[in-house]
This record gives structure tokens, sequence and C-alpha cells, in this order.
């Protein structure tokens, strides 16, 4: 039955007649002494003298917000309007100011206090009004604004509620103080579940910074255009507000076209709201505990203050309102086990849940409450004997709808269970003979494709991995990339997909074994790949890149398993193991240059090799490598940059040089670029200027070299340099 709740202003929208509705006793006290009258003289002008409710309960409808033209806001601050016009703008825009303060709030306040503190911003928001300029009230029932323009009352009215939300967020969260108003004593609220898209905007609004979140509300929620939002934005106190722009422009691009209507459905209408019961049992607790202080109090005739905190919100009311749907083991999605020969998406989404242990679901129900205690600061008691990774870019965050199962089985005396939420994957391990804790790792497995969701680790120690292929694998063999020319040895696999242990990277680099495996033919003729063990969940998929030809088309990564592609990896397999426990998905090792070392003594091959996370982010390093065996790493800037476009199909223009003595003895300082150079310009300690793009210059100058090139229509081109000028 739905309840409703009587309050001094409209807050919600218009009332409507429901002879069910029943009171709840709740006391409201919303705008405090001496506002709700002139908010009532202000209501009385504009919209007539009626009854306002909140409405709370189940089935009530979100509240609807036509779509609207983007907006240009003044590119001067707004002038504080007169109190008259605050308070007519706050009561005919109060749910969308409260939406927006929701939106902007984090998620970690907990849904009971976010809700209020929304309400609660939007309430003090109307306490800077010009007292001075108290201005008539506005006459009858205002007309829309006109297209393209904003009402500056509503406009001052959204800088201050965006502010007070981002002063709230940025405060640590021991520091931040309840709203004294709105108070509701023994209820808690909470807005309505959303469906799976509105859950999913809301997981990504928690894991970014609260400015991206006043972006992207501002923008999407607000339609006010990029120059508006940053001068907004810039006025509530965000130091870059052109950088939380362009990230929440990244954010609404990956939520797509129905961005603006998930934010106006049910998981962000903090006005349409849900009531819960406090704990009954703790509340009878603590009046026993007053009335045993009183008693006290009386009977030692002291004065004291005593502060009872407000009780602590529990798991259920702060944890998503389907966490206990996502940690139900009965509520797992278990793919088809033929899916992936019909379809065109070939990723972790099509496996079939495999393993002897699928059907357990006292093992599966652990390995759910597992990740959700995973999430947990470090310090709380429930992660208490849980070892917890989390890999790069993998966001801590419990499930929030129920996941597919991969895997559930026995793997080298440990239960093992693999989840996927579509974004991370999760790997549950416990110990069956006891000794040690369980342990969950969380990896970032977005945008998987045939060749990164064609393996997953489940098994591993110093030595020896275990890896569960996808059903795609038709064959599998292992192979060292240190010894290019040997055939690799075949791969023994079970029925449910899992391969018999396969030896680690040593850490001298004696050995370098690789999985070479080969896709069914039913999803793609004659492809196979090679996947390197990096130490993450998901092995990186290895590419290669050959050398340019005589042509004026670019050559295109490929596979690394022709008699070339080996030969190319087995020079460069060495430096893999520097990118253990990065989250590296990917790896492409590209030879963009090769010409003739001066005294006809062999040649050299200049490389960049890119090494890319499951977030697009990239570590890139270049090397020359002689024919004699020797190579040569060439110093990149310092420091070392983590997400650049260099030597990928945004970065095809690089260019690198080192000192190079020949067997003679002889120093020379050799530059090379990619096809498209016209030209080479070498400063500092060696000074010297070439058509093309191969410079060799002999010289016995040690000092740094700043190198420039010229491409056609790109204009110039710095150098990886050496010693990081360039």
């Amino acid at each position: 039955m739905s309840r409703r709740l009587t309050l001094p202003v409209p807050v919600c929208g218009s009332p409507r007649a429901d002879p069910l509705v029943a009171p709840v006793p709740v006391r409201t006290d919303v705008l405090g002494q001496g506002t709700s009258a002139r908010v009532s003289e202000s209501r009385r002008a504009a919209r007539g003298d009626r009854d306002a409710t909140l409405l709370v309960g189940h089935g009530m409808q979100p509240y609807d917000i036509s779509h609207r033209p983007v907006i240009s806001a003044p590119a001067d601050r707004p002038a504080r309007p007169s109190r008259n016009d605050a308070e007519a703008a706050l009561v005919e825009h109060y749910p969308r100011l409260v939406r927006l303060a929701h939106t902007v709030l984090p998620p970690a306040l907990g849904r009971h206090r976010r809700v209020l503190t929304a309400h609660s911003l939007v309430q003090r928001a109307l306490s800077g009004a010009d007292r001075s300029r108290r201005g008539p009230a506005r006459p009858g029932p205002a007309l829309p604004a006109q297209r393209g323009h904003d009402d500056p009352a509503l406009a001052w009215l959204r800088e201050r509620v965006v502010a007070g939300a981002l002063r709230t967020a940025a405060r640590p969260s021991r520091l931040r103080v309840r709203p004294l108003l709105p108070v509701v004593l023994g209820l808690r609220l909470f807005p309505r579940a959303g469906g799976d898209g509105e859950l999913a905007l809301e997981r990504e609004l928690g894991i970014v910074a609260p400015q991206i979140r006043a972006a992207f509300a501002l923008r999407v929620l607000e339609g006010l255009t990029p120059g508006s939002t940053a001068r907004l934005l810039t006025a509530a106190g965000v130091a870059d507000a052109r950088a939380a722009l362009q990230d929440a422009e990244r954010l609404a691009a990956t939520a797509g076209t129905d961005a603006e209507s998930l934010l106006h459905g049910a998981e962000f209408d903090a006005c349409t709201v849900q009531t819960r019961p406090t704990d009954l049992l703790r509340r009878r607790q603590r009046r026993l505990l007053v009335v045993l202080a009183a008693a006290l109090l009386l009977t030692a005739a002291a004065t004291a203050t005593v502060t009872l905190r407000p009780e602590r919100e529990t798991r259920e009311t702060t944890a998503p309102a389907s966490l206990a749907l996502a940690v139900d083991p009965a509520r797992l999605v278990r793919a088809p086990g033929q899916l992936w020969a019909d379809t065109a998406r070939v990723d972790l989404t099509v496996w079939p849940a495999r393993g002897a242990r699928t059907g357990d679901t006292a093992l599966l129900s652990r390995a759910l409450d597992a990740w959700a205690r995973a999430t947990l600061p470090p310090t709380a008691d429930e992660r208490a004997g849980l070892r917890v990774t989390l890999t790069p870019g993998a966001a801590p965050a419990p499930p929030i709808a129920p996941a597919q199962l991969l895997f559930a089985g026995t793997v080298d005396d440990t239960a093992v269970v693999l989840l996927y939420d579509r974004r991370r994957l999760v790997r549950y391990a416990e110990p069956l003979t006891g000794r040690g804790p369980a342990a969950v790792e969380l990896a970032l497995a977005d945008d998987t494709d045939v060749t990164t969701g064609a393996a997953v680790v489940v098994g591993r120690d110093a030595d020896r991995a275990r890896f569960l292929l996808a059903p795609w694998i038709d064959r599998s063999a292992v192979r060292d990339l240190r010894r290019p020319s040997r055939d690799g040895a075949p791969l023994a696999v079970s029925p449910h997909g899992l391969t018999d242990p396969v030896p680690r990277m040593a850490g001298d680099c004696g050995r370098a074994p690789v999985l070479e495996l080969r896709s069914s033919a039913r999803i793609v003729e004659d492809h196979s790949f090679l996947l390197a063990d990096l130490g993450d969940l998901t092995p990186a998929h290895l590419s290669w890149t050959p050398p340019p030809t005589t042509g004026t088309l670019a050559r295109q990564p490929r596979e690394a398993t022709s008699a070339a592609g080996l030969a190319a990896w087995g020079r460069s397999a060495c430096s893999l193991t520097a990118l253990g426990g990065t989250g590296v998905r990917a790896v492409n090792r590209w030879e963009f240059a090769e010409h003739p070392l001066p005294g006809g003594v062999g040649r050299a091959t200049w490389t960049c090799t890119r090494a890319e996370d499951g977030e697009g982010r990239a570590r890139v390093s270049v090397a020359v490598e002689a024919t004699s065996g020797t190579t040569r790493p060439v110093p990149g800037p310092v420091p070392e940059p983590t997400d650049t476009a260099a030597c990928s199909r945004f970065g095809q223009h690089v260019l690198a040089g080192t000192y190079w003595t020949a067997p003679s003895g002889a120093r020379h300082y050799l530059a090379a670029g990619s096809r498209r150079l016209t030209g080479v310009t070498a400063r500092g300690a060696v000074s010297a200027s070439v058509r093309g793009p191969l410079l060799a210059v002999r010289t016995t100058a040690e000092g740094p070299v700043r190198l420039t090139g010229t491409v056609p229509g790109a204009g110039e081109v710095r150098g990886w340099g050496e010693g990081g000028l360039g």
C-alpha cells in the first residue's frame, strides 16, 4: 500500500487524490521555521493555494521530465535573484534540482542519507537569495522559458546546488555531517530500483570523480552546452573543469543515446521513494539505553551532555537494491552450450558454464559472497580471512546484477569459480586442504574478442599455470619464444576446457613459454595466434607488424605465428618480463625501420613495442636490434608516459636515435623514423640534417641529441630521443 507524507511545500510534483493513501507517523521539518510561510506566499501566487505531498511507497511512477533543448547559460555568473523569484523557481523546479543533487552526491553516503542530503542541499540553496530585493510575486502560472534561454533564478539555484553537492562529496566520510533538515525518524528512504541500464549507469557514476558526475549531469540531465557547463563547474570550485567535461563526454558516449532517459529513471529519482523501517530490535535497545542513562544521570545528580549517534545504516540499506539478487546463485546467467558457434559476438559472453561443480550451490554462494566482501575496505571485519587481488583498472565494486557463470570445479586441490559481469572477470579460489585463506581476484575484461577472450587462468603457482580455454579453440600447443625454430608441443585439454600445466616464463629469460591456439573453423578459417601469461587472469595477445616496404600503404598488425613473426618475437621475448601484473591485454611489436649498418657489418632493425591494458592505456618502448643479436633500448621520455598514442594506428609517426659503436671501434650516431618521414634533423651533441627517414653520422660526441623529423601534412615529429630528450 502506498503512503503519503504531508510536507509544507510542493516537493515532488503535483498531488493526486488517493482514497487508499494513509498517513505515516514521520516528522518532516522540510524547510525550517520562517521559510514555510514565505514559500506558501510564493506558492499561492505562482500555482494557487493547494496542498503538496511527497509520495512514498510502492507502485508510484517516477517524476517525468520532458525532453528539453540545449540551454545556453549567460557567460557571466547568474546574479542573486530576489527572495520571491528564488522561492518560486525552487518550488517550480524542485524535483529537477533534487535529481541533479542526488546524481552528483557520492553513492558512498548510503541511499537513505543520500536522499536526505539531496533534499537538504536544494532547500538550503534558497538561503543565499537577496533578502533586500523581495520583489513582487510572480503573477499566475509561469510560462515556459523561451527555447535556448535559461531562467536566471533557476541558473543561480543550479549553481548553488552543484557547488554544495561537490563540497559534500569532497569531505572525508568522517567529516560529513548529516543534514539537520529534513528529518525522518523511524524510517529509511531510498529510490526505487531501476532496470539493468540504470543500475549499470549508477555503477559507472559511482566510480568516477564527483566533478565528472556533475559535468555529466549538467550536460545530459540539464542540457547545458559545454561552455555553460565549464563555467558553472569553475564557479562551483572545480579546478580543472575542462578535464572533468572531457571525462563526462567520454562517459556519455559509453552510456549511449539512452543516457538522458536512464538519468530520468527511478534509480535517480530522490522524490519518488520507498520506505523501510529501521532496525526495530536496535531501536528498542537504544530506547532502553536512553532510559538507563537518564536514570543514572538522575541518581548521580550530575549534568552531562549525551550525544547519541544515529544508528549506523545496515548493509541492506547502503548496498544497491539489486545486491540480494546479484549474490543469489540461482540467478547466475548460464550461456547455451553452442551459442558461440552461431553469433557475431565471439567473446566471454558466449562461454558456457563448465566444470564438475556448476551445480554446487554452496560453493557458488560462497564465491558470490566473497566477491561482495572483497569490495569492502581492507580494515573491515568481513574481509578477514580473504585475500583480494585487483588487476589495474578493475573497479572494487560489488556485483549489481546477476553475473555469468563460466566455470566451477576443482583444479589442483582448489575449488575454483569463474564469474563474469560483462566488465570484470572474477576468480574465486578456495583451498580444499584447509591451508591458506580463500582468494578473490578481479580483472578488467570488457571488450574481449576471439583472441583476448580465448583463455583464462584458473590456477597458478611459481612455476606453472593452468588455463580454461574458450569453447571455440580447436587446437592448442605450447611454444618457446626463445627457440622460434622449434615446433610447439601439443597441449592436452580436458572435456571441460582445462589445460594441462603450462610452464611459466623463467626469471632469467632462459625460456619464454606461450600458448599457440587455433580457432575452430566454425567461426573463422585457419586462424592461429599467440597468448603470453604475464601474471594476470587473462593472458596477453601477441601480434607483430613487419617492417615497411616500398609501397605506400602502411603495414597492419598481424598474428605472430609465421616464421618471420616468431623470429621477431624471439628477439623481444625477454622484454615481456617487465610487463608482469600490469593488466596488459595485448602487445604488438612494430618494426618501423630497417637499414644497413655503417661499414657493411649487418643490418639494424628499429622496433616499437606497445603494450595496451583493458582501458586502452599503453606503455611503449623503443629499441634497435643488430643482426649480431645485440639489442639496445632507446631511452624514452621521463617520466615514462602511461597513456600515449605512440606506435598505434593513431600515432604512426615515430623517430628515435642512439649511439652505436662498430666492431672496428668507430662511433656513430644512428637515427631512424617511420616510412612517411621525409627528413631528419639532429641538434645538440650531434648536428646533422638529411633527407629521408634515416640518419647515420660518424662522431666522437657522447652528449644528448634532440631529434626532429618532417612529415608532409603533419608538421614536425619529435624524436623518442636519447636520455629522454626529443
